[in-house]
């Protein structure tokens, strides 16, 4: 969940280094840090706990000089975070420097082996147990070649270790030379003319380069400002690809908005758009999923579907659960991906399984679809990042085809998951028994989406003013039934996220079998409650509600102005088919949750405790 970047030019590292930082800030924000040569034989650090701008403070008052270096930001594992524990840490000699992403799992063996030949440790991080162990490699390495030495030295160690890891290595006696390897973390390397980097995601050095190579598990490269050399752990050569970056360097910034956030949830009109650009089939009034990888034979063949998910990309896939069911008729079950792995479940040979990530590289996903694979099963992906590893080992899938995503609460990549989940079962469905004019039916509302999400973005002031009139409260209930029972949980999550109250979501037709009890004064309840096929029965659920003197949010259809009559507050969404409600429905509880949050003073696009692209288990 770290990140790291790495630069080897012959222009001033320790810039670059930091605006890369700025840009996998949102992987971690506990502390960063900095090593750089100068090609003196020595390795000079700054580090500092905190936000981006300490470590940037720092550096004003003590420069760090040279054209080769490697930097971090953290998300906490092993150590609070502190000045000691942020990255690079040093070997014993404090001539080696290393940054990670990753746990090392058997540290503790490892540090006790190293505390007995006198080792001695300035931070409680396994990272610092994994330099030490690195330096004492190279140290007592018979081999005269620098250069060879510390690739000699990263290998042989990282060969003792158990757990996941992405590393960026230096060391004072080869200026100019960058080692890394990965894990089950990502790593990058991005190939500039007279330079070179290594980092976690392309974000931090697509303003320099746009060609990059995403390396494999077990691959170790070594980089200087005009070469690279990709291995594997033997030392064999291992096969890659130069890949182009599919976003621009502003399309990772800003612009005019004040938070990642806002920015991302405007920016759905066209990420809807482009998550079912050229997939719509009119003469067939169906759609087109070309990555699947299966012929209509093997479509048909299905009998069962398993998506797996965390966080946002499971309440995704609980909508198109829902959604398969509902278009296909196909027996569909949402695993927490996390658990997936633990558990064993009955998969015969006709079912087909989905992992759902926006990075592509969340550990516990990637880990449930290696599991489904290990037991022969097609496991293919639902990803935004184009050449992650989930794109790269799954047996197929589909681009969402977003854009880069920053803000740490998850979005635009929500809805995009949602469309491209509706494509899925409306292939499936027009397979079966789904008819034309259905299937024409849906192609057109679903080219309307954009506009109708347009529509209620309109609404962004008002959502405002509704949020303020709560900002005391301390809790929300989110209630939702059928397809919104699943945005209902997702909204629950956004306001948890980024306001820090209790907010809980749930089947709105639950209320009466304890949760009830939670609704006061005080407390508001949102409904999302569109014109559907439940809507009288969220009517009744809501006067329950209000039978208590509990505050009421209601999201409906446009048109239901009846509503106004019962709830404190009615925002309203275009007219839309039930299957399809969610992807409205979510747009007011992001602007809910959003305007609701910076209201309380909370940074939005940085929330505690989180990070954006969950790397470790």
């Amino acid at each position: 969940m770290c990140g790291i970047i790495g630069y080897v030019g012959k222009a001033s590292a320790a810039p670059i280094l930091v605006e890369g930082l700025r840009r996998l800030e949102y992987r971690g924000y506990d502390s960063s840090g900095i090593a750089v040569s100068n090609g003196s034989s020595s390795i000079e650090t700054r580090k500092k706990s905190g936000r981006l701008v300490n470590l940037k403070t720092l550096l004003s008052t003590e420069p760090a000089v040279g054209n080769c270096g490697i930097s971090h930001t953290r998300w906490a594992t092993h150590g609070e975070p502190s000045d000691a524990n942020a990255h690079p840490h040093l070997d014993q000699s404090g001539r080696l420097a290393l940054v990670h992403n990753g746990v090392i799992e058997n540290y503790q063996i490892i540090k006790g082996r190293l505390l007995k030949q006198g080792h001695v440790f300035q931070s409680q991080t396994d990272t610092e147990v994994l330099a030490h162990l690195m330096g004492r490699s190279y140290d007592a390495s018979t081999e005269t070649d620098p250069q060879k030495r510390l690739v000699k030295a990263v290998r042989e160690s990282l060969k003792q270790v158990t757990g996941t890891y992405g590393v960026a290595v230096m060391h004072a006696d080869v200026p100019g030379f960058l080692v890394g390897a990965r894990l089950g973390s990502p790593l990058v390397v991005g190939l500039g003319k007279g330079e070179n980097f290594l980092a976690s995601d392309v974000s931090a050095i697509v303003s320099h380069t746009t060609n990059a190579i995403y390396l494999q598990d077990r691959d170790l490269v070594y980089i200087t400002e005009d070469d690279f050399t990709v291995e594997n752990f033997d030392g064999d050569e291992s096969a890659y690809e130069v890949s182009q970056v599919e976003f621009t360097a502003e399309a990772a910034e800003k612009g005019d908005y004040p938070h990642y956030m806002l920015k991302e949830i405007f920016e759905q009109p066209t990420s809807i758009q482009n998550a079912f650009r050229g997939r719509l089939i009119d003469d067939q009034a169906s759609a087109i999923l070309g990555g699947l990888g299966l012929t209509p034979r093997e479509l048909r063949d299905i009998e069962r579907i398993v998506l797996c998910g965390c966080g946002t990309a499971s309440h995704a896939a609980m909508v198109g659960e829902y959604m398969i069911e509902h278009l296909a008729r196909i027996p569909t079950e949402v695993e927490i991906a996390s658990e997936f792995r633990y558990r064993n479940p009955p998969l015969d040979k006709n079912t087909l399984a989905f992992v759902i990530s926006q990075s592509g590289e969340t550990i516990d996903t990637l880990a449930a679809m290696r599991e489904g694979q290990r037991k022969g099963h097609r496991v293919l992906g639902i990803v935004n990042s184009v050449a992650s590893t989930i794109a790269r080992e799954s047996d197929g899938g589909s681009y969402l085809h977003s854009g880069p995503e920053i803000g740490v609460a998850a979005t635009k990549s929500f809805t995009s998951q949602v469309t491209v989940l509706a494509l899925l079962a409306l292939l499936l469905g027009r397979m079966r028994h789904l008819s034309v004019d259905y299937g024409q039916r849906l192609l057109k509302e679903i080219r309307e989406l954009p506009a109708k999400v347009e529509k209620i973005l309109e609404q962004t002031d008002y959502i405002r003013e509704i949020a303020l009139k709560y900002i005391d409260a301390p809790g929300m209930l989110f209630l939702g039934r059928q397809f919104n029972y699943p945005t209902a949980l997702e909204g629950a999550l956004k306001m948890k996220e980024i306001s820090y109250i209790f907010a809980s979501g749930h089947a709105a037709a639950e209320l009466k079998h304890g949760v009830i009890a939670l609704v006061s004064e005080s407390v508001p309840s949102v409904f999302i409650m569109p014109r559907d096929s439940v809507y009288d029965k969220n009517v009744s659920t809501l006067e329950e509600v209000k039978a208590r003197k509990g505050p009421v949010i209601a999201i409906t259809t446009e048109g239901s102005t009846d509503l106004e009559r019962i709830a404190d507050d009615v925002i309203y969404i275009p007219e839309v088919t039930e299957c399809l409600s969610p992807i409205l429905a979510v747009i007011p509880l992001q602007l809910l949750s959003y305007h609701f949050a910076v209201a309380r003073g909370c940074d939005v696009d940085k929330p505690r405790n989180l990070a954006k692209s969950v790397t470790v288990e």
